[in-house]
């Protein structure tokens, strides 16, 4: 096991929560100390992908530890140093547009803020259908933001949704090592499919 302590949030991306589940259980085998936080309404929503507590619960017992799921039990991740590095996956164009802009309004953008106040690597593992269309400006903004990283993406359905870019969860533990190194693992673009 490493030591490095890792935090692993979900934002509202429901059709990738399994691949996400998927993703969080490799990075609990990999490390023994995983942090789990989900947005708000992440942690509150039963959607057709399946119930809210389900994904809690299934959570939780990866990570051995409850779920943060509010502003303030976020907060003190960047005071106490909590966290090595965090991940955000999926990360929605909802969430992108907020990191970029420096709205911290729910749990995982406080959480993100918190924590790059102390230099530390945030990654994101990009999930929304917008990211080549609204999300755009969010997505090239972060790019170019100092210590932050993303996981590999891909067009999901080129020809179905042009405009859709979804992460490539199976590297998800590659990203974080090269993140905690403060390099950005490439290829950025791939032509992986799930």
């Amino acid at each position: 096991m490493r030591a490095s302590r890792v935090g692993f949030a979900l934002c509202g991306s429901y059709c990738t929560f399994d691949r996400a589940l998927a993703a969080l259980g490799r990075l609990c085998a990999l490390y023994d100390d995983v942090t789990p936080l989900m947005s708000e309404n992440a942690y509150s929503t039963d959607t057709r992908f399946g119930a809210a507590s389900g994904f809690i619960s299934r959570v939780e017992e990866l990570c051995g530890k409850p779920v943060i799921h509010d502003i303030a039990s976020a907060e003190p991740i960047g005071p106490r140093a909590l966290l090595d590095v965090l991940v955000i996956a999926p990360c929605t164009g909802n969430t992108l547009s907020k990191l970029a802009h420096g709205i911290t309004d729910t749990c995982v953008t406080m959480a993100a803020k918190a924590h790059l106040r102390n230099s530390r690597p945030l990654l994101l593992a990009v999930s929304t259908n917008d990211a080549l269309s609204g999300s755009a400006p969010a997505l090239g903004a972060l790019l170019a933001r100092k210590n932050v990283y993303f996981a590999p993406f891909y067009q999901d359905d080129p020809e179905g949704k042009p405009a859709s870019l979804l992460s490539d969860l199976e590297c998800l533990n590659e990203a974080v090592e090269a993140a905690l190194e403060g390099r950005q693992l490439q290829p950025l673009l791939t032509s992986r499919r799930a």
